[in-house]
């Protein structure tokens, strides 16, 4: 009759999400609030009212739980990413969209930062398996536009990277400023790739 005291394998995988559900929620809430440097894991493990030997468990540092929220945002963010290529008619319309998007998403990902740690950016994640899967789509549209597009045709790998590292950098920047402009930011993104310093908007020195 032992069997039917232990933990059905179900309930158990049940038992587990939500354990690191509600870890990654506390975390989100404590860095918003107090900002990644100054949090502790003991600060995380008070909102989650799991134990500390529960919270070791699953992740050993509070890196490693920024990792995972990164990680889980970047999942959220692919479906949103992957609904732009059905509707992108170029290179350029795909390029806004996307951006667009990203920055939408980073926005309200970081409301809570924003509100109570202004000007300060949230840091910067590891390539985790979620935001590597985020590269291969957008690389996978720019593959599939180029075929469209015979006079367009480049390194994937490289136009991949670079678009990526210019949204996450310029992301980052405009985070940092009040009010968040996101259209201004993806106008910036989408004329510096598409036509080079020549394209983009000129300001007076120090303007």
């Amino acid at each position: 009759m032992m069997h039917v005291l232990e933990l059905n394998p179900g309930k158990r995988e049940q038992s587990k999400a939500a354990n690191r559900l509600a870890i990654l929620d506390a975390a989100r809430a404590v860095f918003g609030e107090m900002g990644f440097e100054a949090a502790t894991v003991r600060d995380i493990i008070r909102r989650t009212g799991l134990s500390v030997g529960a919270f070791y468990n699953y992740y050993r540092s509070k890196e490693e739980v920024f990792d995972a929220l990164a990680d889980d945002g970047a999942r959220r963010f692919r479906p949103i990413l992957h609904a732009q290529s059905a509707q992108a008619t170029d290179f350029e319309s795909y390029l806004r969209a996307a951006v667009r998007a990203y920055f939408d998403f980073l926005a309200g990902e970081n409301e809570t930062w924003l509100a109570n740690r202004p000007g300060e950016p949230a840091p910067r994640a590891r390539n985790t398996p979620e935001i590597l899967a985020v590269f291969e789509e957008v690389r996978d549209v720019f593959a599939a536009i180029m075929d469209r597009d015979l006079a367009a045709k480049v390194d994937l790998d490289y136009l991949a990277a670079s678009c990526i590292a210019v949204a996450r950098e310029i992301g980052d920047k405009m985070m940092e400023r009040r009010p968040v402009d996101v259209e201004g930011a993806t106008d910036f993104v989408v004329r510096l790739i598409i036509g080079g310093i020549p394209a983009l908007p000129r300001h007076a020195p120090g303007a």
